[in-house]
This record gives structure tokens, C-alpha cells and sequence, in this order.
């Protein structure tokens, strides 16, 4: 390997140390440079001339600071140029397809203020009969849809522990009111002799006045004695006390047969109202419509053992129905009874009225009864799905426009409005006020004249502008 290896003299120097030589010149040039090559120990010497002076070359660290820093300068304006301006460009606007969208145009005038909701038609007069006692299906006599009149039986059921018990509490009833036959003779019988005795102590005293009064003359005659006169006096008077005292048990005898009577006719009418109990509950084993009109449903199977209670039959009158609507419990609160109302069977439609409203919310909903004032129409029965509009109030003079897809009353909302010619679209806030069903009224944000878009644009939401193609 070879090295190379300079000398020079001692007060010669470079500045720095470059790979090509001939960039920099020393101070002082060399006089001799000798190269030893390898290990042989060859020498080899060159002689260089001379210089009379040195040449110092111009520094360019300034100049090249001053360049960077100018074209650092430079580009940051050139990036803040471009940002700002790529700031103050908008986004290019998707496009939208004219026929995808459902425009309006704002109006102003009066509007008819309604809410909507799905029910059914309900009878006014239900009937579920239920088993009085507990029993077994025999069998169904008729089947549901069929015309029932109050006797109409709809099916038969079997307790034999009832027929034994209405049999034992109808013997009951016989011999109690035997043992009432039985006492009320006993007590005419009593009440009878106990007159006979009044009666006998009567005679006795009337005797004996008649005779105190014979001896009371012939004692002022002076044919009887003194003493004769006052014994048949004191006679006359313990029959006196003796009459009334027969008297008083006489009546007391009369309370006392009324009152074993009528605890008898107690037992009687307690035996009685046992066994029109037991016949009523015998006799509803053969289950009776009680009233005119269709029996619509038959919860119960043949064979089925039910108790006391349990819904066998539901009967109802289909010549007057009324409807049961659905309200969103946020439309629900301007509701009142009496308010106007259409049902659409969708067989047509006829008018009503609110009748009532439930006071309580079911999963979001308010129940609230309608009832039919023109006639039903072909086809209009028990369960049938219906709509129903209820008229709130009729506003007039206002600025509305059709209802949007998300508009609720009393919001502000972003919805588009179509400009240029309808070739765009651009969003803008409005402030919704009273709401109606297919309409809603425009509170700020919106004039006469003015073409919005009503249908579901949340597929932009991202975007304050479409263009509409």
C-alpha cells in the first residue's frame, strides 16, 4: 500500500484542505515535496517554482447566506399565497338529480292546522262473557262471526259438583221453608192460648165488677154487711191487675211469634238467594250472548278446563262503532274534546268528532276516541285499520310551505333552497313554527316566493351547496 508523505517548511500552511489541490494555494509555496513510495525506499523529489506573492481568494459565505435566506423568503410567501388563495376556493358541489328531489314553493294565506294518526275500528258496546264457576268445554255451539241474539247459547260447559250443589242447596231451601210452616203453627198455636187466658181472666173481672156492684148498692140498702161489699171490691180489683197483666203477655207473645217467624223467613231467604246462586251458575253453563249482535271471538277450545273468570266469548254490536287513533304524543298536547275529526276506511270517508282522550302515553303514543256521527260505509267492521285526522285550528294569514321530511314544529332546521334558475341549491337556516300534517309554518329564514327542497337531503349534509341537474 502506498503512502503519501509531504514536507514543507515550517512556516507554510493551508487554510483548509480541499480533495483537488489546485483550489487552494499556500501562503508560502513549497520548495521541495518528496515522495517516498512504498517499502523499496525509492525517493523521488520535485522542485516547484516559486511565487512572488499569494493570491487571496474572495470569501462567498455571505452572499450565499444572503441567497438562502432571500429564496427561503421567497417561498414562504409563494406557500402562503397558494394556501390562502386554496382557502378562499369552495369545494366543487356534488350534483343532485332533479327528478330524486321534492321541491315547494313557500306560500302565504291561511292553513288548516291537523294532526294524523293510524287505529282501528272499536264497538262502543262489548261484551265478554266470562265462566262463572270452574268448568270444562263441553262443545261450541255456534262460531265466531255468527249473528247472536240475547238467548243465543254460544257453547255448553260441564260441572257435575255444581249440579250436586245446586241439587243439595235446593233441598235446603224446601225444608226451611217446612221448619217455617212448622213454627208459624207453634207460634199461632202459643200466641192462640195465651189470648184464651186473657180472654177467661177478662170475664172473670168483668164478673166480678158486676158483682161488687151488687153488693156495693145492696150494702147502702143495708141488706149486705160491710165486709161482704169490700171483699168482692178487693176481688174485682186483683182481676183488674190480672187482665192487664194477661195483656201484656199477650202482646208480648205476638212480638215474640213475629220474631221466630222472620228468623225462620232469614233462613229461607239465606237458602234461597244459595240456591238462585247455584241455578244462575248452572244455568250459565250454557253461555248466552246476552245481547243482539256478532260474536266475534271464542278464546276457549272443546275439552278446555277453565276457572272462574276466564273470558269465554267476546260479543258486540257492529251497527255502532267508533275509532281508536294513535297520536304522537308530541301532536297530542292541542287535542281537546269535541275537536272535528275524518276517518278514511278506506272504503271512504266520514266525519266525527273527539270523544275522548287517554290520559296516559303508550310507547309514544296518546289513544284518542273518535266518534262516528255520519254512516258507515260498506264494509266497515270491528278491527278495521283506519286513518283519522283531527282538526286543530284553522290559521289564517300566514307564511307556510310543505312539511320537510325532518321539520318538527318549533326548530330551526337547514334546508335547501334552489337558486340561480333552479340550477342550484344552497343551504340555508329557517326557523319552523306551527306544524300541521302536510304543512308547517316558516316563523324566519324564508319569503313568499321562495323554492325549497322538502325531501331527504342528508346525504349532503356535508355540503352547503348542489347543483341540480
Amino acid at each position: 500500500m502506498a503512502v503519501l508523505v509531504r514536507w514543507w517548511d515550517g512556516q507554510s500552511h493551508f487554510r483548509s484542505i480541499e480533495r483537488d489541490f489546485d483550489e487552494r494555494i499556500p501562503s508560502n509555496p513549497l520548495t521541495i515535496n518528496n515522495l517516498t513510495e512504498g517499502t523499496g525506499g525509492r525517493r523521488v523529489a520535485f522542485k516547484k517554482v516559486s511565487t512572488d506573492m499569494d493570491i487571496q481568494r474572495p470569501s462567498s459565505a455571505r452572499a450565499k447566506k444572503i441567497r438562502r435566506i432571500a429564496y427561503g423568503t421567497v417561498t414562504l410567501l409563494l406557500l402562503g399565497g397558494v394556501t390562502y388563495g386554496l382557502s378562499k376556493l369552495r369545494p366543487a358541489a356534488p350534483s343532485v338529480d332533479r327528478a330524486t328531489i321534492w321541491p315547494d314553493e313557500v306560500k302565504r294565506g291561511p292553513m288548516l292546522r291537523e294532526v294524523r294518526g293510524l287505529g282501528t275500528l272499536v264497538p262502543e258496546d262489548i261484551r265478554w262473557i266470562p265462566a262463572q264457576t270452574d268448568s270444562r268445554v263441553d262443545r261450541w255451539v255456534l262460531r265466531p262471526g255468527a249473528i247472536v241474539k240475547p238467548n243465543s247459547i254460544i257453547m255448553e260447559l260441564s260441572d257435575p259438583t255444581l249440579q250436586r250443589d245446586a241439587l243439595d242447596a235446593e233441598y235446603l231451601l224446601k225444608g226451611a221453608e217446612a221448619d217455617y210452616a212448622n213454627l208459624q203453627v207453634q207460634v199461632n198455636s202459643e200466641l192462640m192460648n195465651q189470648k184464651a187466658a186473657e180472654a177467661a181472666v177478662r170475664s172473670d173481672y168483668e164478673q166480678s165488677k158486676i158483682q161488687h156492684e151488687v153488693d156495693d148498692k145492696l150494702y147502702q140498702q143495708g141488706i149486705y154487711s160491710d165486709v161482704t161489699a169490700k171483699l168482692s171490691k178487693v176481688k174485682m180489683e186483683q182481676l183488674a191487675i190480672r187482665v192487664q197483666l194477661e195483656g201484656e203477655r199477650t202482646r208480648i207473645a205476638a212480638d215474640s211469634a213475629r220474631a221466630r217467624l222472620a228468623a225462620q223467613q232469614a233462613k229461607i231467604d239465606q237458602q234461597k238467594a244459595l240456591y238462585q246462586l247455584k241455578k244462575s251458575q248452572l244455568d250459565a253453563l250454557h253461555v248466552r250472548a246476552g245481547i243482539d249482535g256478532v260474536l266475534q271471538l271464542v278464546p276457549v277450545e272443546v275439552g278446555q278446563r277453565v276457572t272462574p273468570g276466564t273470558n269465554l266469548a267476546r260479543v258486540a254490536d257492529p251497527k255502532k262503532l267508533k275509532a281508536e287513533i294513535k297520536i304522537a304524543e308530541t301532536q297530542a298536547k292541542d287535542i281537546t274534546i269535541g275537536q272535528k275529526a275524518t276517518i278514511d276506511t278506506r272504503n271512504g270517508v266520514v266525519n266525527g268528532h273527539v270523544s275522548r282522550i287517554d290520559p296516559s302515553v303508550v310507547n309514544g303514543t296518546v289513544t284518542v276516541d273518535v266518534a262516528i256521527t255520519d254512516p258507515l260505509p260498506q264494509g266497515a267492521r270491528p278491527d278495521l285499520s283506519v286513518d283519522g285526522t283531527v282538526e286543530l285550528e284553522n290559521l289564517k294569514d300566514v307564511l307556510y310551505v310543505g312539511r320537510p321530511v325532518h321539520g318538527q314544529a318549533d326548530s330551526t332546521i337547514g334546508i335547501f333552497k334552489i337558486i340561480d334558475d333552479g340550477s342550484e341549491a344552497v343551504r340555508v337556516n329557517v326557523k319552523l313554527g306551527r306544524s300541521s300534517v302536510n304543512t308547517i309554518e316558516i316563523v324566519q329564514g324564508l319569503k313568499v316566493g321562495d323554492k325549497v327542497i322538502l325531501s331527504d337531503m342528508s346525504a349532503w349534509d356535508n355540503f352547503d351547496r348542489v347543483r341540480l341537474k
